[in-house]
């Protein structure tokens, strides 16, 4: 009823097999915080996605893709969403995901060619900069304090950008500044003498390629073909990128769940105690059926978000309530699933304590829940809006 494809029955199963053969078990929690280890390992899962049929499934087929719609693209990011490394290695993973989302729709065929294309090849990474130290953007992007100002030929770019995710090893990072027409994203090397990553900031989620970095712009000049699209529009343009990320983000994230809370089940359905297995408390009952029922209305909205898109209808409205009720309720799977597993649920001899820690910020990247509450109730007050 949700429009899937003919072909959507075997890539799922494709996708499920790399995921259990060829991601999961080089998952390891050392992995986790070192950088170096972990760009190794999706590199060498890289080529096996692309034997595998399955590399770039958001990507249009002339850029090296599968094409997906977007309802066949849920079903298969929350396959791969399953492992911490498969959506690196499909290459369907942010930044580098809703950066080619850009550069599709504003680059020029000059930005295409040197930035898109080892984008799409998965030759090189890139990094979104826009979340920037008090005084300036983080849930409200108005406060942007990063500027750029004209001059012959080109721009000068000054300021601090922080918790950029993938910003280390970056080749290249899409910068949201401050110009006199307003806010303008412009393309910035990484080997650019203003451009300097200062450090990576450590964080509760240790699988992000990249980390999250610090960047310094200090006097930074770059050349009038680094704006992307038109000057002044930058916020449009980050919009445009952020609505269908959350929805990504919702799919790999619902993939994530289901892992922590089929992990659990089986260890209710061995583990004793007070004789009986755990599985025979109703306490425990409970939480597994609550969560089901969790990652059940969580797929309905995703999917039904999807197949607005498909339809090129706006998801502004929908992709705020998707976001808020998916992040909470993988939050509520993972952590029930860690307390069903008790200490083995708190420790590293089982991924489920790792998707715990990776849930948890989701509430807050792509706007906190909070900002997005207040924003649908103003527009659903100003504009009454019926449930």
């Amino acid at each position: 009823m949700f429009g899937y494809s003919d072909r959507l029955p075997a890539l799922r199963e494709a996708v499920r097999r790399f995921v259990d053969e060829e991601a999961i078990p080089r998952e390891r929690p050392v992995l986790a915080h070192d950088l170096d280890a972990l760009e190794a390992a999706v590199r060498s899962l890289r080529a096996k996605a692309m034997e595998a049929g399955i590399y770039a499934p958001q990507l249009p087929v002339a850029w090296g893709g599968l094409g997906l719609s977007w309802r066949d693209r849920s079903v298969v990011l929350e396959e791969a969403g399953r492992s911490f490394l498969a959506p690196l290695a499909m290459n369907c993973a942010p930044p580098d995901q809703p950066n080619m989302i850009n550069l599709l729709a504003e680059g020029t065929p000059a930005q295409q060619q040197r930035y898109l294309v080892p984008l799409a090849r998965g030759e090189a990474r890139s990094c979104f900069a826009m979340t920037e130290p008090e005084p300036g953007a983080g849930s409200d992007p108005s406060m942007l304090q990063t500027v750029a100002e004209r001059r012959p030929g080109g721009w000068v770019i000054n300021g601090r950008k922080w918790f950029i995710s993938g910003a280390v090893g970056a080749a290249f990072a899409l910068v949201l500044a401050k110009t006199g027409e307003g806010a303008t994203i412009f393309i910035v090397d990484a080997g650019n003498p203003g451009y300097r990553v200062v450090r990576n900031i450590a964080s509760i989620d240790g699988f992000q390629i990249g980390g999250h970095g610090e960047i310094e712009l200090h006097d930074c000049f770059v050349g009038d073909g680094a704006v992307l699209g038109e000057v002044g529009r930058g916020f449009a343009y980050a919009q445009m990128r952020l609505e269908p990320a959350r929805l990504s983000h919702c799919m790999r994230f619902i993939g994530r769940a289901s892992r922590a809370m089929a992990l659990a089940q089986d260890y209710a359905n061995r583990r004793h105690s007070f004789g009986q297995p755990l599985a025979q408390l109703q306490q425990v009952q409970a939480m597994v059926a609550d969560s089901h029922i969790d990652l059940h209305a969580a797929r309905l909205m995703t999917w039904h978000a999807a197949a607005k898109l498909d339809a090129k209808e706006s998801i502004k409205h929908e992709s705020a309530m998707v976001k808020v009720f998916v992040s909470e309720a993988v939050g509520r799977v993972a952590d029930r699933a860690a307390q069903i597993m008790g200490a083995l649920g708190m420790s590293e001899d089982a991924p489920v304590s790792m998707i715990l820690r990776e849930m948890r910020p989701f509430r807050v990247y792509d706007g906190a829940s909070e900002v997005h509450r207040s924003t649908l109730a103003r527009r659903i007050l100003k504009e009454s809006l019926r449930p």
